[in-house]
């Protein structure tokens, strides 16, 4: 089989799709990634994938290089001639699915790994409508399939009838390695560490996130270190500049580290991890901390809340609310036995729905479920 994958960035691949790619390879099959090089091409050729170069802007509006992109897309498919083409993220699914149409190729899997800035909570209007006239005229085919991570996101796309209910698939998040991300029980450390471990938008509750460090200084300044782990993502309309992040951060209280490569060895010396995002598809990070065996406190939206069950490995709190998160901060900061014991459970949770293995055997089925084979 000739598999081809399409998504914004090299960085995202390697993240959250390398190991489908390794798995098909390892069957025999052939891969292509269609994707922006962003210095990783090297890499990634490196362990046998075949790399092309499409120069995706993520948050782009110009409708010259979107179709560009699109034309690239199409020139490769018909080169290339896949078996099936598995486009990811909200942009490489629409348009690579038109350029799929264009050059006449009909497996194709979109999978939706959020509904992204447009279909962020309280942002409604003339863009969402629009978005969706456009979903539809594109994605509408019954040989397509779907893979969503949620199921608030499965029932968005079967509502719209693109394609059959059994084709429409869900498949919790993008897995982690349990074997890497192994339990790690709590490391005794001079302060406490509470973490956020994203990249520094508002919609991930960056500043919610912040204003609750700040309201519990007086009470946790010289005993907790609240830490931001990711970057501020400059092509995502929703960053916080960094020089208004500079300006609300605390030395030795509330401090900014950046991208970090090896983020279990920062999930293992936190001791709580907060993700108060508005929407999701299924966080990552929240996967990866439920796998080191960290208490989660997040928000009860589409995505995070597939993460925690309020009560038995985190708390869940209501979206762009500063106090609920004080709260469920101090509950867990005060109390080191809950902590463990949902830190235990964020484990017993990550064994059951995140295993890596799952997911990939899951996307396998899909290619072939799509091939009739």
């Amino acid at each position: 089989m000739k598999l081809v994958i399409v998504t914004n960035s090299d960085w995202f691949f390697l993240s959250h799709r390398l190991p489908i790619a390794l798995a098909a390879i390892e069957r025999g099959d052939k891969v292509w990634l269609l994707t922006k090089d962003t210095g990783r091409k090297d890499e990634i050729e490196s362990k046998g994938i075949n790399f092309i170069n499409i120069p995706f802007e993520r948050s782009g509006t110009n409708p010259f290089h979107e179709m560009k992109c699109v034309y690239l897309l199409w020139k490769a498919y018909r080169r290339i001639k896949p078996d099936v083409i598995h486009h990811v993220t909200i942009k490489s699914v629409l348009l690579g699915s038109l350029a799929a149409r264009m050059a006449c190729f009909s497996h194709v899997v979109n999978a939706i790994s959020g509904m992204g800035y447009v279909f962020t909570a309280g942002r409604r209007g003339i863009l969402q409508t629009l978005m969706k006239n456009v979903m539809c005229f594109v994605l509408k085919k019954n040989s397509y399939a779907f893979i969503l991570q949620n199921p608030d996101d499965q029932d968005f796309i079967r509502r719209m009838h693109l394609v059959p209910d059994s084709q429409v698939f869900l498949i919790k998040g993008s897995g982690v390695n349990l074997t890497e991300y192994a339990y790690v029980p709590p490391i005794q450390k001079e302060k406490l560490q509470v973490l956020f471990p994203a990249r520094i938008l508002k919609d991930k509750g960056v500043l919610e996130f912040i204003s609750a460090a700040h309201n519990l200084r007086s009470l946790y300044e010289d005993r907790v270190l609240f830490i931001l782990a990711g970057n501020c993502d400059v092509e995502n309309p929703s960053v916080l500049n960094e020089s208004d992040l500079s300006k609300m951060l605390v030395p030795g209280y509330l401090e900014w580290i950046g991208f970090q490569k090896k983020m279990k060895d920062i999930y293992a010396n936190s001791d709580i991890v907060c993700l108060p995002s508005y929407r999701e598809g299924l966080p990552k990070s929240l996967i990866e901390a439920c796998a080191v065996g960290r208490p989660i406190v997040t928000t009860d939206v589409p995505g995070c809340k597939e993460c925690v069950i309020n009560k038995f490995n985190g708390i869940l709190v209501p979206p762009k609310q500063v106090l609920p998160i004080e709260e469920a901060l101090k509950s867990l900061l005060n109390n080191s036995v809950l902590r463990l014991e949902y830190g235990k459970n964020s484990r017993a949770l990550a064994e059951k729905n995140f295993s890596i293995k799952d997911v990939v055997k899951s996307h396998l089925y899909i290619y072939d479920f799509l091939l009739g084979t």
